[in-house]
């Protein structure tokens, strides 16, 4: 077996090309990721997706493939991925709207990798300061969820073929469709999930490749840097799922004044540090319960994130 077939119907030629269906995906990257596909085929075929632009079966292929190889994980309630860049984006404010979540009983699993990041977005080294918990393992990461709720889980301990994927990027010099297919891997089968994009078309997108992978609960913004984090100063339309059926809900700017989450210009500490009430800073408050009311409402959950807010524990461990 070999890529070529699906190269071929991808690259024919003007009139001639075509996607992928959703067979066809699944079958290349159980390919791709069995380690028998030529790494120059692999990049071919990548570039070509991206060319043409990937449709919502060719990711839903890619990630159902991608879910058959993986380790059993934990039972979650919420997925949260995290692989953007933040490159227009502060301080991953992000990480406390998760941690308000978890606040209410749900279990919410954080995956990534973002050790590429700036420092000032870095989202690792940000985690203990929202206190989040970095699993070390897979072993390690049932733990901490018993224990704190949530949990970061770097996609190196559970799906490391993946990321070699993702670091093409490297190679190639382009974003690849891997990033999509990341997004979509809720690798813990929860029944809710959020999800950010930087490009508005990955709405849709990646919406219709929820559906088709048959996804109870998701909830997808433009968010800041491409994570799942409201501008409280704007309105914002989710793209979501709601019993596997598409639909769009806009929230109403929570602040009256437009501002860029990048202006705030805080260092990393003030994480904890407004989260413990000694930073009183209302923008960077409204990211949080703005971001944590929208993934409430992915998981149809009748909590108020401002009430979360008022009752939230007086310290931070993790």
């Amino acid at each position: 077996m070999s890529l070529a077939p699906y190269i071929h119907a991808m690259g024919r030629g003007p009139g001639r090309a075509r996607n992928l269906d959703a067979a066809e995906a699944e079958a290349a990257m159980r390919l791709i990721l069995s380690g028998r596909a030529d790494p120059h085929a692999i990049g071919a075929l990548l570039m070509l997706m991206r060319y043409r632009g990937e449709t919502p079966g060719e990711i839903a292929g890619f990630a159902r493939a991608a879910r058959a190889v993986l380790p059993v994980l934990p039972q979650v309630d919420l997925d949260w991925p995290s692989y953007a860049a933040g490159r227009t984006r502060g301080l991953p404010w992000f990480l406390l709207a998760a941690r308000l979540v978890a606040q209410t009983g749900a279990r919410v699993l954080i995956h990534g990798w973002n050790s590429h990041q700036s420092d000032g977005a870095d989202v690792r080294s940000a985690l203990a300061l929202a206190g989040i918990a970095r699993a070390e393992s897979l072993d390690e990461v049932g733990a901490l969820l018993e224990r704190d709720g949530i949990a970061y889980l770097p996609i190196e301990c559970f799906a490391p073929r993946l990321l070699e994927l993702l670091r093409l990027r490297e190679v190639l010099g382009l974003r690849s469709c891997i990033n999509t297919v990341c997004r979509m891997l809720n690798p813990a089968a929860a029944p809710a999930a959020v999800q950010g994009v930087f490009h508005p078309p990955y709405l849709g997108l990646q919406q219709a490749a929820g559906a088709v992978l048959g996804q109870p609960r998701l909830c997808i913004l433009k968010g800041g840097g491409g994570e799942f984090e409201r501008n409280p100063s704007k309105a914002v339309t989710l793209h979501r799922l709601r019993d596997a059926q598409p639909s769009e809900t806009v929230l109403a700017p929570i602040l009256p004044e437009a501002q860029r989450l990048s202006d705030l210009p805080h260092p990393p500490q003030a994480l904890a540090e407004l989260w413990s009430g000694r930073l009183r800073d209302p923008f960077a408050q409204a990211i949080v319960t703005g971001t944590a009311q929208a993934a409430l409402l992915a998981l149809a959950s009748g909590e108020d994130a401002e009430t979360l807010w008022k009752t939230r524990p007086p310290s931070l461990a993790a």
